[in-house]
């Protein structure tokens, strides 16, 4: 019975893991990048 418990943990670990890798570095939504139509120069907005 431990080593099923033992089995199951490291299976849901490594899913997370690849889960984690393919969402940071395959996947890559649109990023909303920062528009420089303030009226403001050189503030940063």
């Amino acid at each position: 019975m431990n080593d099923l418990v033992q089995t199951i943990l490291v299976s849901l670990v490594v899913i997370l893991a690849l889960l984690f890798i393919v969402k940071k570095f395959v996947w890559s939504p649109k990023r909303k990048k920062a528009t420089k139509d303030c009226d403001h120069d050189g503030c940063g907005c």
